[in-house]
């Protein structure tokens, strides 16, 4: 299992707003929202509303379903227009028919001084695919920053050009 607190502290302070794209069930959710505290916001956002009500469900009894936002994104597009701190992908790219659209959206999507931390499964992703997905990102006005070290899994952390 994958410890949310140890792979997103680096990366999420308090007062952030941050989109969890692709959150399933709402694994990392509630843990982002502890770590943006009172101050800060996570969107919470999936394809499928069986994914978004599993999470509604968890909220009813949680100190922090006020920093948490649901939303139901569409094939062609996030949907949000808020202005975004942090965006966690965590193993979504690779369902994602079109990767420009999508690194266009999130590009648009980002503060200044935001970032996107990508991570893809070790054994479904090959590196080749990885890589050209990161030149897609790259492709849409984004760079990568860091490669984090996270057991067997493809990632990169990006920022705007």
């Amino acid at each position: 299992m994958q410890n949310p607190q140890k792979i997103l502290a680096p990366y999420i302070k308090e007062g952030m707003t941050v989109l969890e794209l692709g959150c399933g069930p709402g694994f990392f959710t509630f843990d982002i929202a502890q770590m943006v505290g009172t101050s800060g916001r996570v969107i919470a956002a999936d394809l499928q509303q069986g994914m978004l009500e599993k999470i509604r469900l968890k909220m009813k009894n949680s100190e922090l379903k006020g920093q948490i936002t649901l939303h139901r994104c569409t094939e062609n597009t996030i949907g949000i227009s808020d202005n975004i701190d942090f965006i966690f992908l965590f193993y979504m790219v690779h369902e994602v028919s079109d990767k420009k659209l999508l690194f266009n959206e999130i590009e648009l999507l980002l503060n200044e001084n935001g970032s996107i931390f990508i991570v893809e499964p070790p054994f479904h992703v090959s590196q080749k695919a990885f890589e050209e997905m990161i030149c897609i990102a790259e492709g849409e006005g984004l760079r990568v920053v860091e490669r984090p070290k996270l057991f067997l899994n493809k990632t990169a952390l990006l920022k705007k050009h």
